[in-house]
Protein backbone atom coordinates (compact mmCIF):
# COMPACT_ATOMS: atom_id res chain seq x y z
CA UNK A 1 0.00 0.00 0.00
CA UNK A 2 2.15 2.86 -1.44
CA UNK A 3 0.36 6.25 -0.82
CA UNK A 4 1.67 8.64 -2.35
CA UNK A 5 4.02 8.56 -5.41
CA UNK A 6 6.96 10.78 -5.62
CA UNK A 7 9.88 12.16 -8.30
CA UNK A 8 13.05 13.40 -7.60
CA UNK A 9 13.52 17.19 -8.49
CA UNK A 10 15.57 15.54 -11.94
CA UNK A 11 12.58 13.85 -12.92
CA UNK A 12 10.64 17.51 -13.43
CA UNK A 13 9.78 17.56 -17.35
CA UNK A 14 12.47 19.38 -19.34
CA UNK A 15 9.92 20.31 -21.80
CA UNK A 16 6.69 21.34 -21.98
CA UNK A 17 3.84 19.52 -24.28
CA UNK A 18 2.78 21.26 -26.96
CA UNK A 19 -0.49 19.45 -28.58
CA UNK A 20 -1.03 22.14 -31.29
CA UNK A 21 1.58 20.11 -33.16
CA UNK A 22 -1.26 17.20 -32.56
CA UNK A 23 -4.65 18.60 -32.69
CA UNK A 24 -7.04 16.35 -34.41
CA UNK A 25 -8.94 18.93 -37.14
CA UNK A 26 -6.27 21.04 -38.08
CA UNK A 27 -4.74 24.25 -36.85
CA UNK A 28 -7.08 26.18 -34.86
CA UNK A 29 -8.90 29.02 -35.79
CA UNK A 30 -6.58 32.04 -36.22
CA UNK A 31 -7.43 34.94 -33.19
CA UNK A 32 -9.20 38.18 -34.50
CA UNK A 33 -8.88 41.80 -33.98
CA UNK A 34 -11.50 42.95 -32.03
CA UNK A 35 -11.87 45.94 -34.51
CA UNK A 36 -11.03 44.82 -37.69
CA UNK A 37 -11.87 41.41 -37.10
CA UNK A 38 -9.13 40.21 -39.33
CA UNK A 39 -6.86 37.59 -38.47
CA UNK A 40 -4.66 38.80 -36.22
CA UNK A 41 -0.47 39.36 -36.94
CA UNK A 42 2.15 38.75 -34.29
CA UNK A 43 3.01 42.04 -34.09
CA UNK A 44 -0.36 43.22 -32.84
CA UNK A 45 -0.10 41.27 -29.82
CA UNK A 46 3.06 42.67 -28.51
CA UNK A 47 1.35 45.60 -26.56
CA UNK A 48 0.08 43.16 -23.86
CA UNK A 49 2.45 39.97 -24.18
CA UNK A 50 6.54 39.26 -24.61
CA UNK A 51 7.82 37.75 -28.22
CA UNK A 52 8.30 34.44 -26.45
CA UNK A 53 5.05 34.14 -25.31
CA UNK A 54 3.43 34.91 -28.79
CA UNK A 55 5.66 32.44 -30.28
CA UNK A 56 4.59 29.56 -27.86
CA UNK A 57 0.72 30.89 -28.90
CA UNK A 58 1.55 29.90 -32.18
CA UNK A 59 4.14 27.50 -32.15
CA UNK A 60 3.55 23.94 -34.07
CA UNK A 61 7.13 22.44 -32.45
CA UNK A 62 5.41 19.38 -30.11
CA UNK A 63 7.98 19.73 -27.20
CA UNK A 64 9.42 23.57 -25.94
CA UNK A 65 12.09 23.87 -23.58
CA UNK A 66 11.33 24.68 -20.06
CA UNK A 67 13.89 28.19 -19.03
CA UNK A 68 16.30 26.73 -17.00
CA UNK A 69 15.87 29.42 -14.53
CA UNK A 70 12.01 28.61 -14.81
CA UNK A 71 12.79 25.07 -13.75
CA UNK A 72 15.24 26.04 -10.92
CA UNK A 73 11.82 27.53 -9.28
CA UNK A 74 9.67 24.92 -9.93
CA UNK A 75 11.36 22.68 -7.99
CA UNK A 76 10.59 24.86 -4.73
CA UNK A 77 7.47 22.44 -5.06
CA UNK A 78 7.70 20.29 -7.92
CA UNK A 79 7.08 17.33 -9.07
CA UNK A 80 4.24 17.07 -6.66
CA UNK A 81 3.02 13.94 -5.31
CA UNK A 82 0.41 11.61 -6.74
CA UNK A 83 -1.85 10.03 -3.85
CA UNK A 84 -3.07 6.64 -4.23
CA UNK A 85 -7.00 7.60 -2.39
CA UNK A 86 -7.12 4.04 -0.11
CA UNK A 87 -9.77 5.84 2.30
CA UNK A 88 -11.91 6.98 -0.46
CA UNK A 89 -11.72 3.61 -2.34
CA UNK A 90 -12.71 2.00 0.83
CA UNK A 91 -15.43 4.54 1.73
CA UNK A 92 -17.06 4.13 -1.82
CA UNK A 93 -16.74 0.34 -1.72
CA UNK A 94 -15.48 0.14 -5.16
CA UNK A 95 -13.27 -1.87 -7.50
CA UNK A 96 -12.01 1.38 -8.65
CA UNK A 97 -8.01 2.78 -8.22
CA UNK A 98 -8.23 6.21 -7.72
CA UNK A 99 -4.90 8.35 -7.82
CA UNK A 100 -5.27 12.31 -7.02
CA UNK A 101 -2.44 14.75 -8.61
CA UNK A 102 -1.68 17.35 -5.54
CA UNK A 103 -1.86 20.42 -6.84
CA UNK A 104 -1.64 22.66 -4.00
CA UNK A 105 1.56 22.10 -2.73
CA UNK A 106 2.87 25.31 -4.46
CA UNK A 107 3.30 28.32 -2.38
CA UNK A 108 0.26 29.81 -3.46
CA UNK A 109 -1.91 26.93 -3.25
CA UNK A 110 -2.77 25.48 -6.69
CA UNK A 111 -1.77 24.61 -10.03
CA UNK A 112 -1.18 28.38 -11.23
CA UNK A 113 2.25 28.92 -10.01
CA UNK A 114 2.98 27.05 -13.28
CA UNK A 115 2.60 29.16 -15.48
CA UNK A 116 2.81 32.35 -13.62
CA UNK A 117 6.67 31.88 -13.02
CA UNK A 118 7.40 31.31 -16.87
CA UNK A 119 5.09 34.41 -17.58
CA UNK A 120 7.43 36.74 -15.29
CA UNK A 121 10.59 35.51 -16.37
CA UNK A 122 9.10 35.51 -20.17
CA UNK A 123 7.99 39.29 -19.81
CA UNK A 124 10.98 40.56 -17.24
CA UNK A 125 13.51 39.16 -19.70
CA UNK A 126 12.29 41.24 -22.44
CA UNK A 127 12.40 44.26 -19.62
CA UNK A 128 8.50 44.51 -18.76
CA UNK A 129 8.55 45.85 -14.84
CA UNK A 130 4.85 45.63 -14.18
CA UNK A 131 1.63 43.33 -14.96
CA UNK A 132 -1.63 43.46 -14.91
CA UNK A 133 -4.18 40.68 -14.26
CA UNK A 134 -7.15 39.38 -13.02
CA UNK A 135 -8.51 37.11 -10.72
CA UNK A 136 -11.38 34.87 -9.50
CA UNK A 137 -11.01 33.29 -6.92
CA UNK A 138 -7.96 34.42 -6.27
CA UNK A 139 -5.77 31.38 -6.69
CA UNK A 140 -4.49 33.19 -10.15
CA UNK A 141 -3.83 36.99 -8.21
CA UNK A 142 -1.94 35.16 -5.60
CA UNK A 143 0.04 32.99 -8.14
CA UNK A 144 0.95 36.13 -10.07
CA UNK A 145 1.85 38.24 -6.81
CA UNK A 146 4.06 35.25 -5.78
CA UNK A 147 6.09 35.30 -9.44
CA UNK A 148 6.03 38.56 -9.52
CA UNK A 149 7.86 39.20 -6.47
CA UNK A 150 10.69 36.52 -7.46
CA UNK A 151 11.30 38.19 -10.59
CA UNK A 152 10.87 42.11 -8.75
CA UNK A 153 8.13 42.85 -10.65
CA UNK A 154 5.18 45.75 -9.92
CA UNK A 155 1.77 43.44 -10.32
CA UNK A 156 -1.51 45.05 -10.09
CA UNK A 157 -4.53 42.49 -9.69
CA UNK A 158 -8.37 43.26 -10.91
CA UNK A 159 -10.56 40.46 -8.41
CA UNK A 160 -13.99 39.77 -9.15
CA UNK A 161 -16.03 41.52 -6.59
CA UNK A 162 -18.55 39.01 -5.29
CA UNK A 163 -15.38 37.30 -4.49
CA UNK A 164 -12.80 39.97 -3.49
CA UNK A 165 -15.69 40.92 -0.33
CA UNK A 166 -16.14 36.94 0.19
CA UNK A 167 -12.30 35.98 0.36
CA UNK A 168 -10.36 38.76 1.96
CA UNK A 169 -7.41 36.28 2.77
CA UNK A 170 -6.55 35.53 -0.61
CA UNK A 171 -6.38 39.53 -1.24
CA UNK A 172 -4.13 39.67 1.69
CA UNK A 173 -2.12 36.68 0.24
CA UNK A 174 -1.28 38.79 -2.57
CA UNK A 175 -0.44 41.77 -0.85
CA UNK A 176 2.11 39.92 1.73
CA UNK A 177 3.87 39.32 -1.81
CA UNK A 178 3.55 42.86 -2.31
CA UNK A 179 0.93 42.97 -4.95
CA UNK A 180 -2.21 45.35 -5.19
CA UNK A 181 -5.67 44.17 -5.31
CA UNK A 182 -8.84 46.25 -6.33
CA UNK A 183 -12.03 44.60 -6.53
CA UNK A 184 -13.71 45.03 -10.04
CA UNK A 185 -15.70 46.57 -11.45
CA UNK A 186 -13.78 49.65 -10.28
CA UNK A 187 -13.72 53.23 -10.98
CA UNK A 188 -10.24 52.77 -12.20
CA UNK A 189 -10.77 52.25 -15.71
CA UNK A 190 -13.24 53.45 -18.67
CA UNK A 191 -14.98 49.91 -18.59
CA UNK A 192 -15.00 49.95 -14.68
CA UNK A 193 -16.81 52.82 -14.76
CA UNK A 194 -19.24 52.06 -17.89
CA UNK A 195 -20.42 48.96 -15.96
CA UNK A 196 -20.70 50.82 -12.66
CA UNK A 197 -22.79 53.46 -14.31
CA UNK A 198 -25.20 50.66 -15.83
CA UNK A 199 -25.24 48.32 -12.50
CA UNK A 200 -23.64 50.16 -9.42
CA UNK A 201 -24.38 46.66 -7.26
CA UNK A 202 -22.27 44.62 -10.14
CA UNK A 203 -20.74 41.58 -8.51
CA UNK A 204 -18.02 41.75 -11.33
CA UNK A 205 -17.14 38.81 -13.68
CA UNK A 206 -13.92 37.46 -15.17
CA UNK A 207 -14.74 39.25 -18.02
CA UNK A 208 -15.16 42.85 -17.32
CA UNK A 209 -11.61 41.66 -14.73
CA UNK A 210 -9.98 41.20 -18.08
CA UNK A 211 -11.12 44.29 -19.66
CA UNK A 212 -9.82 46.27 -16.83
CA UNK A 213 -6.79 44.52 -17.04
CA UNK A 214 -6.42 45.10 -20.50
CA UNK A 215 -7.08 48.50 -20.39
CA UNK A 216 -4.26 49.30 -17.78
CA UNK A 217 -1.71 47.40 -19.81
CA UNK A 218 -2.10 49.17 -22.86
CA UNK A 219 -1.43 52.43 -22.00
CA UNK A 220 1.61 52.11 -20.31
CA UNK A 221 4.48 50.89 -22.14
CA UNK A 222 6.22 49.24 -18.68
CA UNK A 223 3.31 47.16 -18.70
CA UNK A 224 2.17 43.89 -19.71
CA UNK A 225 -0.78 41.61 -19.21
CA UNK A 226 -0.54 37.86 -17.95
CA UNK A 227 -3.53 35.58 -18.28
CA UNK A 228 -3.56 32.44 -15.92
CA UNK A 229 -5.87 30.57 -18.18
CA UNK A 230 -7.57 29.86 -21.94
CA UNK A 231 -4.26 30.89 -24.14
CA UNK A 232 -2.70 28.47 -25.81
CA UNK A 233 0.38 29.45 -23.95
CA UNK A 234 -1.34 28.95 -20.69
CA UNK A 235 -2.23 25.09 -21.27
CA UNK A 236 1.25 24.46 -22.44
CA UNK A 237 2.85 25.63 -19.29
CA UNK A 238 0.49 23.44 -17.10
CA UNK A 239 1.19 20.11 -19.20
CA UNK A 240 4.10 19.39 -16.58
CA UNK A 241 1.24 18.23 -14.65
CA UNK A 242 0.37 15.32 -16.63
CA UNK A 243 3.46 14.62 -18.15
CA UNK A 244 4.37 13.80 -14.29
CA UNK A 245 1.61 11.92 -14.14
CA UNK A 246 2.68 9.84 -16.80
CA UNK A 247 5.93 8.85 -14.68
CA UNK A 248 3.98 8.55 -11.78
CA UNK A 249 1.37 6.08 -12.97
CA UNK A 250 4.37 3.97 -14.79
CA UNK A 251 6.21 3.61 -11.75
CA UNK A 252 2.46 2.60 -10.18
CA UNK A 253 2.19 0.05 -12.57
CA UNK A 254 -1.30 1.70 -14.08
CA UNK A 255 -2.40 3.73 -16.41
CA UNK A 256 -5.93 6.16 -16.35
CA UNK A 257 -9.01 4.94 -17.70
CA UNK A 258 -10.52 8.31 -17.20
CA UNK A 259 -8.79 11.71 -16.25
CA UNK A 260 -10.69 13.84 -14.63
CA UNK A 261 -10.29 17.77 -14.10
CA UNK A 262 -12.63 21.04 -13.34
CA UNK A 263 -12.55 23.63 -15.97
CA UNK A 264 -13.68 27.21 -16.09
CA UNK A 265 -11.10 29.04 -18.49
CA UNK A 266 -9.29 25.11 -19.18
CA UNK A 267 -5.98 24.98 -17.35
CA UNK A 268 -5.99 22.55 -14.93
CA UNK A 269 -7.64 20.47 -16.95
CA UNK A 270 -5.36 21.01 -20.10
CA UNK A 271 -2.39 20.44 -18.01
CA UNK A 272 -3.57 16.86 -16.33
CA UNK A 273 -5.62 15.74 -19.64
CA UNK A 274 -3.66 17.24 -22.42
CA UNK A 275 0.15 14.55 -22.07
CA UNK A 276 -2.80 11.91 -22.26
CA UNK A 277 -4.83 13.31 -24.84
CA UNK A 278 -1.82 12.57 -27.40
CA UNK A 279 -1.99 9.60 -26.31
CA UNK A 280 -5.98 9.06 -26.82
CA UNK A 281 -5.42 10.73 -30.40
CA UNK A 282 -2.91 8.25 -31.17
CA UNK A 283 -4.96 5.49 -30.66
CA UNK A 284 -4.79 4.89 -26.60
CA UNK A 285 -8.13 3.95 -25.11
CA UNK A 286 -8.45 6.56 -22.01
CA UNK A 287 -11.39 8.87 -21.38
CA UNK A 288 -10.82 12.91 -20.35
CA UNK A 289 -13.56 14.29 -18.77
CA UNK A 290 -13.94 18.29 -18.39
CA UNK A 291 -16.17 19.16 -15.11
CA UNK A 292 -18.03 22.77 -14.96
CA UNK A 293 -20.67 24.36 -12.35
CA UNK A 294 -23.88 24.28 -14.00
CA UNK A 295 -24.00 27.84 -12.99
CA UNK A 296 -21.60 28.49 -16.00
CA UNK A 297 -22.11 25.93 -18.24
CA UNK A 298 -19.93 27.11 -20.93
CA UNK A 299 -18.98 23.62 -22.70
CA UNK A 300 -22.40 22.12 -21.76
CA UNK A 301 -24.55 24.98 -22.59
CA UNK A 302 -22.47 27.25 -24.76
CA UNK A 303 -22.02 27.48 -28.52
CA UNK A 304 -18.77 26.81 -30.39
CA UNK A 305 -17.98 30.24 -32.38
CA UNK A 306 -16.11 33.88 -32.63
CA UNK A 307 -16.66 35.62 -28.90
CA UNK A 308 -14.42 38.26 -27.41
CA UNK A 309 -12.61 36.91 -24.66
CA UNK A 310 -13.85 40.25 -22.29
CA UNK A 311 -16.82 42.14 -21.79
CA UNK A 312 -15.21 45.36 -22.81
CA UNK A 313 -14.67 43.59 -26.12
CA UNK A 314 -10.87 44.93 -25.75
CA UNK A 315 -9.27 41.35 -26.37
CA UNK A 316 -8.81 39.48 -29.42
CA UNK A 317 -11.82 37.68 -30.93
CA UNK A 318 -11.39 33.40 -30.28
CA UNK A 319 -13.06 30.65 -31.78
CA UNK A 320 -13.80 28.65 -28.40
CA UNK A 321 -16.59 27.16 -26.63
CA UNK A 322 -18.80 30.81 -25.09
CA UNK A 323 -21.75 31.79 -23.38
CA UNK A 324 -21.18 35.66 -24.57
CA UNK A 325 -18.99 37.91 -23.43
CA UNK A 326 -21.75 39.64 -21.66
CA UNK A 327 -22.79 36.50 -19.70
CA UNK A 328 -22.36 37.49 -16.04
CA UNK A 329 -22.72 34.50 -13.97
CA UNK A 330 -24.01 33.77 -10.12
CA UNK A 331 -22.13 34.52 -7.57
CA UNK A 332 -20.64 30.67 -6.65
CA UNK A 333 -18.13 29.71 -4.17
CA UNK A 334 -16.19 28.46 -7.80
CA UNK A 335 -15.35 31.66 -8.39
CA UNK A 336 -12.60 30.38 -10.82
CA UNK A 337 -15.36 28.55 -12.81
CA UNK A 338 -17.24 31.46 -13.42
CA UNK A 339 -15.55 32.79 -16.88
CA UNK A 340 -18.37 32.69 -20.24
CA UNK A 341 -15.63 31.32 -22.46
CA UNK A 342 -13.24 28.24 -22.84
CA UNK A 343 -9.72 27.77 -24.02
CA UNK A 344 -9.87 27.47 -27.64
CA UNK A 345 -7.55 23.56 -27.39
CA UNK A 346 -10.33 22.58 -24.96
CA UNK A 347 -13.04 23.42 -26.67
CA UNK A 348 -11.62 22.06 -30.14
CA UNK A 349 -10.90 18.57 -28.39
CA UNK A 350 -14.56 18.76 -27.25
CA UNK A 351 -16.17 19.58 -30.60
CA UNK A 352 -13.63 16.51 -32.14
CA UNK A 353 -14.99 14.43 -29.43
CA UNK A 354 -11.93 13.68 -27.17
CA UNK A 355 -13.01 15.39 -24.82
CA UNK A 356 -16.23 15.11 -22.59
CA UNK A 357 -18.07 17.53 -20.78
CA UNK A 358 -20.36 17.46 -17.37
CA UNK A 359 -21.80 19.83 -15.07
CA UNK A 360 -22.65 19.99 -11.10
CA UNK A 361 -24.57 22.05 -9.04
CA UNK A 362 -22.63 23.49 -6.17
CA UNK A 363 -24.12 21.81 -3.03
CA UNK A 364 -23.70 18.12 -4.67
CA UNK A 365 -20.15 19.26 -5.25
CA UNK A 366 -19.52 20.40 -1.62
CA UNK A 367 -20.72 16.78 -0.36
CA UNK A 368 -17.79 15.33 -2.67
CA UNK A 369 -15.75 17.67 -0.98
CA UNK A 370 -16.38 16.92 2.33
CA UNK A 371 -16.39 13.21 1.87
CA UNK A 372 -12.89 13.67 0.35
CA UNK A 373 -11.75 15.56 2.92
CA UNK A 374 -13.04 13.20 5.52
CA UNK A 375 -11.28 10.44 3.77
CA UNK A 376 -8.16 11.24 2.26
CA UNK A 377 -7.56 14.89 4.56
CA UNK A 378 -7.09 17.41 2.00
CA UNK A 379 -9.69 20.21 2.02
CA UNK A 380 -9.91 20.93 -1.46
CA UNK A 381 -11.00 24.45 -2.80
CA UNK A 382 -14.81 24.60 -4.64
CA UNK A 383 -13.13 24.58 -8.15
CA UNK A 384 -11.01 21.31 -7.40
CA UNK A 385 -14.51 19.93 -5.77
CA UNK A 386 -16.06 19.86 -8.98
CA UNK A 387 -13.57 17.24 -10.16
CA UNK A 388 -13.81 15.20 -7.10
CA UNK A 389 -17.80 14.87 -7.68
CA UNK A 390 -17.44 13.42 -11.22
CA UNK A 391 -14.22 10.96 -9.02
CA UNK A 392 -16.70 10.01 -7.23
CA UNK A 393 -19.45 9.38 -9.56
CA UNK A 394 -16.79 6.89 -11.67
CA UNK A 395 -15.81 5.02 -8.74
CA UNK A 396 -19.62 4.71 -8.16
CA UNK A 397 -20.35 3.43 -11.21
CA UNK A 398 -17.14 1.21 -11.57
CA UNK A 399 -19.18 -0.22 -8.64
CA UNK A 400 -22.57 -1.13 -9.91
CA UNK A 401 -20.74 -2.29 -13.00
CA UNK A 402 -17.98 -5.04 -11.11
CA UNK A 403 -15.59 -3.19 -13.15
CA UNK A 404 -11.92 -2.18 -12.24
CA UNK A 405 -11.79 1.31 -13.68
CA UNK A 406 -8.34 3.61 -13.02
CA UNK A 407 -9.49 7.00 -12.32
CA UNK A 408 -7.07 10.25 -12.52
CA UNK A 409 -8.20 13.07 -11.25
CA UNK A 410 -6.06 17.03 -10.76
CA UNK A 411 -7.09 18.22 -7.54
CA UNK A 412 -5.68 21.52 -8.42
CA UNK A 413 -5.69 23.96 -5.34
CA UNK A 414 -6.35 23.46 -1.81
CA UNK A 415 -9.52 25.22 -0.35
CA UNK A 416 -7.98 26.97 2.93
CA UNK A 417 -9.39 30.13 2.12
CA UNK A 418 -12.58 29.01 1.62
CA UNK A 419 -13.86 28.12 4.85
CA UNK A 420 -16.82 30.36 4.57
CA UNK A 421 -18.06 28.36 1.43
CA UNK A 422 -17.82 25.04 3.62
CA UNK A 423 -19.64 27.11 6.64
CA UNK A 424 -22.48 27.55 3.77
CA UNK A 425 -22.95 23.89 2.81
CA UNK A 426 -22.52 22.45 6.41
CA UNK A 427 -25.36 25.57 7.90
CA UNK A 428 -27.60 24.53 4.71
CA UNK A 429 -27.13 27.87 3.13
CA UNK A 430 -25.66 26.77 -0.38
CA UNK A 431 -28.18 27.61 -3.52
CA UNK A 432 -28.12 25.62 -6.85
CA UNK A 433 -28.24 28.02 -9.70
CA UNK A 434 -29.25 26.32 -13.47
CA UNK A 435 -28.89 29.74 -15.37
CA UNK A 436 -32.07 30.25 -17.45
CA UNK A 437 -31.49 29.55 -20.97
CA UNK A 438 -33.42 32.59 -21.72
CA UNK A 439 -30.57 34.65 -19.93
CA UNK A 440 -28.01 32.73 -22.04
CA UNK A 441 -29.93 33.05 -25.36
CA UNK A 442 -29.77 36.78 -24.41
CA UNK A 443 -26.24 36.61 -23.53
CA UNK A 444 -25.71 34.83 -26.96
CA UNK A 445 -27.21 37.47 -29.19
CA UNK A 446 -24.18 39.99 -28.58
CA UNK A 447 -21.94 37.87 -30.51
CA UNK A 448 -19.48 39.43 -33.08
CA UNK A 449 -20.68 38.75 -36.25
CA UNK A 450 -17.48 37.19 -38.41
Amino acid sequence: MQRKILLSEKDLPSHWYNILADLPGGPLDPPLHPVTKQPLAPDELSALFPRALIEQEMSGERWIEIPEEVRKILALWRPTPLYRAYQLEQALGTPARIYFKWEGASPPGSHKSNTSVAQAYYNRKEGITRLTTETGAGQWGSSLAFAGRLFGMEVRVYMVKVSYEGKPYRRIMMETWGAECIPSPSPRTKVGKAILEKDPDSPGSLGIAISEAVEEAVEREDTHYALGSVLNHVLLHQTVIGLECKKQLELAGDYPDVVIGCVGGGSNFGGIALPFAYDKIHGKDVRLVAVEPSACPTLTKGVYTYDYGDTGKMTPIVRMHTLGHDFVPPGIHAGGLRYHGMAPIVSRLVKEGVVEARAYHQRAVFEAAVLFARTEGFIVAPETAHAIKACVDEALAAKEEGKERVILVNASGHGHFDMAAYQQYFEGRLEDYEYPEEKIREALSALPRI
